[in-house]
């Protein structure tokens, strides 16, 4: 019991003395010792305390020298730096892309539409001419097409 409340005595002198603070006992229900910078109830006796060590207490390294400590954590962070600029780029590029074929999309549906005559490729280097009906299609094809595309825009 004795050797508990020095060691507390000892602990809250190093303490004090480090921030140079008033330290107080008082005594609970069961008549025990508290040491306190606030007391919670009077009356409370005011404890000088002092210590005899003076400099700097050799503290032992949490790391290997030369370790560093944040390496794993930076390490992740700089993957998904990685990782969220790739999936930036990618996402850049598929909204270019997308820019692209619509613009071709347009491109080609301006051209069915304002096409008086239309062709398809025989598969003998000629060419066969689309019917009415046929063009009709094409047209139709051609705005699904570019709808499908040009969407969202």
């Amino acid at each position: 019991m004795y050797r508990i409340a020095a060691t507390a005595l000892v602990a809250l002198g190093l303490a004090v003395t480090a921030q140079a603070g008033e330290v107080f006992v008082t005594k609970d229900a069961q008549g025990n010792p508290i040491y306190t910078d606030r007391p919670e109830s009077l009356p409370a006796q005011k404890v000088d305390v002092a210590t005899n060590q003076k400099g700097v207490v050799d503290a032992k390294p949490r790391t290997a020298p030369g370790e560093d400590p944040y390496a794993a954590q930076q390490k992740a962070w700089n993957e998904a730096d990685k990782k969220a600029a790739d999936t930036r780029q990618a996402a850049e590029l598929t909204a270019a892309d997308k820019a692209k074929r619509c613009q071709d999309a347009r491109t080609q549906y301006q051209n069915v539409m304002n096409a008086r005559r239309l062709y398809e490729d025989d598969g003998k280097g000629g060419r066969r001419y689309l019917d009415s009906a046929e063009i009709d299609s094409a047209r139709v094809d051609a705005k699904k097409l570019m709808d499908e595309f040009c969407s969202g825009k």
